[in-house]
């Protein structure tokens, strides 16, 4: 089995690594709109070899969309419209839009939306790592629109990842992946704002900042060219979460301009019982 990943960043590039041991794999085959990262994946070992879309797409079995959830609404039916057996995979952080696009397409049953729960504030080949996924969840969606054939194939990638497998509509996961993903990126971005505005002294903010700090700014790290997009195309679950956020910001800002000490360790204690679901 030939496979070809198409973005070779911190996702793409990471499966690349680890699917080189997936039994029955002979190559895997690249594709990368910048020639830099396609150089690194080379010489990094992640592929055995860089092509054009449509060669690459040609000489393989299984395709893995691995590139911003734009991209993969944009060149998914161009795809589909050249297949012919091979299945096709995304990794995007959103679901719903891009299954509508490609709902009614004829080659729908070969494609397998799904999303692998794992990610860093990295990216490009350098930041692959063979240390991805295990024991994380990973997302199918819309499953009966694919074939069975498809879902099989994607079940078995998964699975040699070391993840287990979560199956739910692409409108529930956008949902969910706004409450537990997609705020907590904005959450980051804004942290990260606030203490750039108000903390004018670099030294100060490399100094004096904690564990607490670093672990909770840590994904404003992230590239606005992957999560602009992601924002865009769940934005109206995005602003159902952030307007609860804000509603659970101005309970805290309260309870400091009313001294309300008491309120304040409750809100706290409440927070506190998320340890029963992440320990």
């Amino acid at each position: 089995m030939n496979i070809t990943i198409i973005g070779l960043g911190l996702i793409g590039g990471s499966m690349a690594l680890l699917l080189r041991g997936l039994p029955g794999v002979q190559r895997i085959i690249g594709v990368d709109h910048e020639n830099a990262h396609g150089k690194q994946a080379l010489n990094g070992g992640l592929v055995d070899e860089m092509m054009d879309l449509e060669d690459a797409i040609s000489v393989c079995d299984v395709i893995i969309l691995a590139i911003p959830v734009d991209a993969i609404k944009n060149i998914l039916p161009t795809i589909l419209n050249i297949v012919d057996t091979q299945v096709i995979m995304d990794v995007g952080s959103t679901k719903a839009v891009i299954c509508k696009t490609v709902q009614d397409h004829r080659n729908r049953g070969l494609f397998v939306a799904s999303h692998p729960m794992w990610g860093t504030e990295f990216s490009g080949p350098s930041a692959a790592t063979k240390l991805a996924f295990a024991g994380k969840a990973a997302v199918i969606c819309d499953q009966v629109n694919s074939s069975h054939a498809a879902i099989g194939i994607v079940e078995k990638i998964y699975k040699f990842l070391g993840m287990h497998i979560v199956y739910m509509s692409s409108e529930e996961h956008d949902l969910h992946a706004a409450y537990v993903s997609h705020v907590s990126h904005i959450t980051s971005f804004a942290l990260a704002n606030t203490v750039l505005e108000k903390e004018r002294e670099d030294n100060n903010i490399f100094e004096l900042a904690s564990g607490g700090f670093e672990s909770t700014v840590r994904l404003a790290k992230s590239h606005a060219e992957m999560w602009v997009p992601i924002f865009v195309q769940n934005r109206l679950n995005v602003l159902d979460v952030l307007n609860e956020h804000v509603e659970q910001l101005n309970k805290f800002k309260s309870c400091l301009v009313n001294e309300d000490f008491e309120e304040l360790a409750r809100l706290i204690a409440h927070a506190n019982t998320i340890k029963r679901i992440l320990k």
